[in-house]
């Protein structure tokens, strides 16, 4: 049976970044299977599962947060625009540092109290 073009992974060498428009090498250090933007951080939903290119989605999906899993590696969260659907994926190591930390530090400036409630301790 033959192999769909759009989901085989040697032929794709770069691909453009569904929001800042930026050509982004396939290639990504520290990872098996870039998945996102490493200036934006944004990404597209296309797997089910790890580089297998089998979600009928296609949508935008944002960054939403970062998490640090069990061995410290950091993953983004990345919400789905189209579907709703949630997916952590490691970063690279060409991500945008100034991105990773304002998406890592966004619930601090942001909290669910007012901060002079700081004060009042």
């Amino acid at each position: 049976m033959p192999r769909h073009p759009s989901r085989d992974r040697a032929r794709v060498r770069s691909f453009r970044c569904v929001h800042c428009g930026l050509d982004v090498p396939a290639d990504a250090p520290g990872t098996a299977h870039r998945n996102h933007c490493p200036t934006c951080l944004w990404s597209r939903h296309l797997d089910d599962t790890p580089g297998d290119r089998a979600a009928d989605c296609g949508s935008s999906m944002t960054p939403i947060a970062v998490h640090v899993r069990h061995n410290g590696e950091w993953a983004l969260v990345h919400h789905c625009t189209g579907c709703g659907a949630l997916d952590a994926n490691r970063i690279a190591g060409d991500d945008n540092p100034l991105a990773l930390m304002r998406i890592a530090v966004a619930p601090l400036a942001r909290p669910p109290f007012p901060l002079d409630w700081f004060a009042r301790l």
